[in-house]
C-alpha cells in the first residue's frame, strides 16, 4: 500500500483555519479577548500593562479580536479596518520588557481557562501567542 497520510479527527492547529475554528470563530475569539481584558483589569501584576491602554478598552478589544481572527486563519479584517499589522512599531512608544510580556501572557492564560476550547488547543494557543508577545518587547 505504501505510505499514506494518517487520517485523524484531530484538527491540525496552524493549518488553514483549524485554529480559528477551534477558537469558535470571531464570536469565540471576541469572548476570549473580553475575558482577557477583564483579567487584566483585576490582576495586580498586570496593572502596568493595563495603564498602557486607554481607559475605554473598546478599540483595544476590537483590535486584538480582529488581529487574532486573522492570525488564527480567519478573515483578515484587522488590516481592512486599522491598516497594516506592525506589532513592533505599534508598541515602540511603550516600555515593554520581559515582565510586561509575561504579565500579558499570564492574563491570556487566565482568560483561556474560562474558554470551552479543547485542552490541547489552549496549550497550543498560549505557546503561539508567545511570538507576538515577544515581538512587542522592546526592553530587556
Amino acid at each position: 500500500m505504501g505510505l499514506e497520510a494518517k487520517i485523524t479527527d484531530k484538527p491540525q492547529y496552524g493549518v488553514g483555519d483549524a485554529s480559528y475554528q477551534a477558537a469558535g470563530g470571531e464570536v469565540g475569539i471576541r469572548k476570549l479577548v473580553n475575558d482577557f481584558y477583564d483579567v487584566m483589569e483585576h490582576r495586580p501584576e498586570a496593572q502596568k500593562i493595563r495603564r498602557m491602554h486607554s481607559a475605554d478598552l473598546t478599540v483595544s478589544r476590537d483590535k486584538l479580536t480582529l488581529f487574532l481572527c486573522g492570525w488564527l486563519g480567519g478573515q483578515q479584517s484587522y488590516s481592512q479596518k486599522y491598516g497594516p499589522i506592525r506589532i513592533p512599531q505599534v508598541h515602540s512608544h511603550l516600555e515593554i520588557g520581559s515582565r510586561e510580556r509575561d504579565a500579558w501572557l499570564q492574563c491570556m492564560q487566565e482568560a483561556l481557562k474560562t474558554q470551552p476550547y479543547p485542552a490541547d488547543f489552549k496549550e497550543y494557543l498560549l505557546e503561539q501567542l508567545y511570538v507576538p508577545a515577544e515581538r512587542s518587547r522592546n526592553r530587556p
